[in-house]
């Protein structure tokens, strides 16, 4: 097939999806005032991966290859800190919930399992791609670095989730023609 950059623009129908609009929801269990604020403060996140792995098995010296389990990776994002320090103390309280600091205690799954969102906006404003995760609870929450040498800057954090699955809600990208 020769060059044509006519027939890539042609495939390219919506001008390609634009990594920074996106929003976040996550619906923390134990301090839902939070929740308001996070699609505000939520600097970064990914669109979630997923792998289905493999196994073999012998058949007369040959390799016989099947699909096996879907595994989903963990998830992280990216808030800023304000002041206020909402975001962050409602992360902690949730870990917290989940395992106490102090006293070791644990909290029943459907008291600390909650969903999170990741929607992709269209250059128009039009939600193309909802992924809900299914189970979510936060598995760390970062440090937040203090230096005398950072100026012009906002504190940043990251917290990263494990969840059951994720699934696709909703819109799934622009029809096309």
């Amino acid at each position: 097939m020769a060059f044509n950059i006519n027939e890539f623009k042609s495939q390219l129908v919506g001008g390609g999806a634009r990594p920074s609009l996106f929003q976040v929801q996550i619906l923390n269990p134990v301090a839902p005032e939070a929740d308001f604020k996070v699609p505000f403060m939520c600097r970064a996140a990914g669109i979630p991966a997923s792998t289905v792995g493999s196994f073999n098995t012998n058949y007369f010296g040959r390799q016989v290859k099947y699909a096996g389990d879907r595994t989903f990776a963990d998830w992280t994002v990216t808030i800023i800190n304000d002041e206020d320090f909402i975001v962050r103390n409602g992360m902690e309280a949730w870990m917290n919930s989940i395992n106490t600091h102090d006293s070791n205690l644990r909290s029943l799954p459907q008291d600390y399992k909650s969903n999170g969102i990741i929607t992709q906006y269209s250059k128009e404003g039009d939600a193309i791609r909802t992924y809900v995760f299914e189970g979510m609870y936060p598995t760390q929450v970062d440090q937040i670095t203090m230096d005398w040498s950072t100026v012009d800057q906002i504190e940043e954090f990251t917290v990263t989730f494990s969840y059951d699955f994720w699934r696709v809600e909703g819109a799934t990208g622009i029809p096309t023609t």
